[in-house]
This record gives structure tokens, sequence and C-alpha cells, in this order.
């Protein structure tokens, strides 16, 4: 069962995922109290994603997101004081925050790690509130990462064909929730009610107070459905991925990160890959299975950026195709209330005034 989905192991290039567990923390000179794991940077997109760490009574101030970004808290808690987002985010809580948006203050309760994929570059504002005193991108968060010898998970195809670079050989760092039961963060709660602080947020939600969604015809797969773009096609979900994925193509892009159980992917061990393992699947990438390996329950978090496209096997007709249509369709009739993908008349927003105006 263990070696099913992949009986002659032989990857041959840099594809799969990245343990983060197994990464160092690094500073950010931008912003003094950061540290990240850098996890994939695109030169084409400008997208950049990496785990987080934000030391108790750390506050960043004057951040701007010149493009979006989607985070989730692993451990510890964040508080936004003020803004849309107001708010504490602990352990389990998935938010997004739009693009342009200006966050006066983001603070960490405890100390504090969250996952995060930012669509653009982030600014930060020196203390006027108006010039831009930092920017981290895409280029920084990789040129951060080959001066500590950490190969990128590859953006593209083309790249997981590259021959595989010597692995990172520095200090390992694991991820605080590295030798807990993490799944704790997504399942449903005992006792977890609407009186009991803040469940459901425009721009944020406890994850364990959103119902599994079951398709009868995949009963061994559930869904958590956190957001749906009906802009750029993407959705975010939580998956409880306890059977047989199919054959099927990534017509779009996706990445996940394992909180539970250890999952059966192609061009890995045969022991599969276990909790804080982060991928990012490439447009174009096809699976002829994906399972679970081992009896305990598999979970992970999930951006699928475009369609699936499934079929019986190589050549086959496309026998369905899974999009941000039918995700939308599955949480209405689940009655989930979804994450907002803008911050509706906020004054906030970045915005210059126009010419010859203070």
């Amino acid at each position: 069962m263990n070696a099913s989905f992949n009986p002659e192991f032989d990857p041959t290039g840099i594809e799969g995922g990245v343990d983060t567990n197994r990464l160092p923390w690094l500073a950010v000179p931008q912003a003094p109290g950061l540290l990240l794991k850098p996890l994939r940077a695109s030169r084409e997109s400008g997208m950049f994603s990496f785990i987080a760490r934000l030391p108790r009574g750390t506050a960043l101030a004057g951040l701007v997101h010149l493009g979006a970004m989607d985070l989730m808290v692993l451990s510890g808690a964040l508080t936004y004081p003020e803004g849309p987002m107001q708010g504490r985010l602990g352990p389990g809580t998935w938010g997004y925050v739009p693009a342009n948006a200006r966050i006066a203050r983001l603070m960490a309760e405890e100390d504090t790690e969250f996952l995060a994929n930012c669509y653009g570059p982030l600014a930060f504002l020196a203390d006027d509130g108006h010039r831009v005193q930092h920017v981290l991108t895409a280029l920084d968060v990789a040129a951060a990462a080959q001066a500590a010898g950490i190969t990128l998970v590859p953006n593209t195809l083309a790249e997981c064909m590259q021959p595989r670079p010597a692995a990172y050989r520095g200090a390992a760092e694991p991820l605080a929730i590295a030798n807990t039961q993490s799944k704790a963060l997504v399942v449903q709660a005992e006792g977890l009610t609407k009186d009991v602080g803040r469940r459901v947020h425009p721009h944020f939600i406890d994850t364990r107070a959103v119902p599994w969604i079951v398709n009868p015809g995949l009963p061994d797969i559930a869904l958590k459905i956190l957001r749906v773009s009906e802009e750029t096609g993407t959705t975010s979900l939580i998956v409880r991925h306890n059977g047989v994925a199919g054959p099927h193509y990534h017509l779009g892009a996706a990445d996940f990160l394992i909180l539970s159980g250890r999952i059966g992917y192609r061009a890995g061990p045969p022991e599969g890959y276990g909790p804080g393992v982060w991928f990012f699947e490439p447009a174009g990438a096809r699976h002829d299975a994906t399972q679970r390996i081992g009896a305990d329950d598999l979970i992970y978090t999930a951006n699928v950026y475009g369609p699936i496209q499934f079929d019986t096997g190589r050549g086959t007709p496309v026998a369905a195709v899974l999009s941000w249509i039918q995700y939308k369709e599955l949480a209405l009739a689940a009655g989930v209330d979804l994450v907002h993908n803008t911050f509706a008349g906020d004054a906030s927003l970045l915005a210059w005034a126009p010419l010859g105006q203070a």
C-alpha cells in the first residue's frame, strides 16, 4: 500500500515539496523582528510564499500590501488592532488581505508562526505614514534563500526537470507545531459557539468552525471551502484526503501545506510526505494518483489557482473539470460564509492624492 502510488521512486528533478521543519529562520532587514522560511518566489508574477515567525510583542507598523496576501496562523496569535481586519487571529485562523490595503499595525500577542502567500510586494512606511521606507519583493526572498543555501520550490514544469541541487545543510529549526497533533488546527472544536470570540469575520475565519463538505461521489475526500475568487478563479480550501484522487491535470497551479497524516505523491518517497511539508504544483502538472499513506487523517491547506481536469488514464477523454464555479456552488449549498475578497468602502486603502493636492 505504501509504495503503490510510486513503486519506482526515482526523482530526477527538483519537483515535490519542501520540509519546512528542516529550514532555518531568516531575518528580514525590511521588518525588524520578522523571521521567515522562504518557500517560493516567482520572477514572472512577483508572488512569493513563506512561513513567518513573529516573536511575542513584535509589531509591524505601516504595512502596505501592494499585492494581496492570504495567511493561516499555525501557532500563537496575531492581532489587527484597527481597520477592516480588526480582530484576533488564533491558531487555525485563515485570512485574506486584499491588494493595496494599508495596515496600521499587525501585532504578535504570543510567539506566532503563520503561513503566508504574498501575491505582490510588501511595502513598509516610514514613521510619518506616507513615505515608503522599505519594500519586500519576490527577488528579495529569492536572494535571501540563495544566500542561505536554500533551494526554492520550482515555479514551472520546466524548472521541475532541472537537476536537483545540493540540499540545505545548515541547522534545522522546526515549526512550533512540529511535535504536536496539528490537525487540531482545523478540526471541529467542541464547545465552539458564536458567543466565543469572532469565529466568522469578513476577512478571516476560524477554520474549526467551517463544516466539512463531502461530495457523495467522493466520500473519502472532504473540503472546508474558505474563499472563492470569481475574478482570478482561485479557491482556498482545507482538504481531508483519506481516499484516492484519480488521474488528473492541474490546469492551474496549486499550493498546499500538510497539517496531518502523510501524502503519497508523484516523485516522492514510498513513505510519503508528512506534516510541515509545503508543495507548489505548477500549471500543467499531472498526477496519476494521489492518496493518503497510513491510517492518520491526511489534512492539508490548499490554494487552487485554476481548474483541475480529471480523466481515467493518460490519453483518455476528460471525465470532469473542477473549478471555482463548482467550489462556490458547494459552499453556497452548505451555507458557508466565505471570506471576502475586498475591503468594501475602506478609507485605509492606499490612494495617492491627485497632483497639486496635499
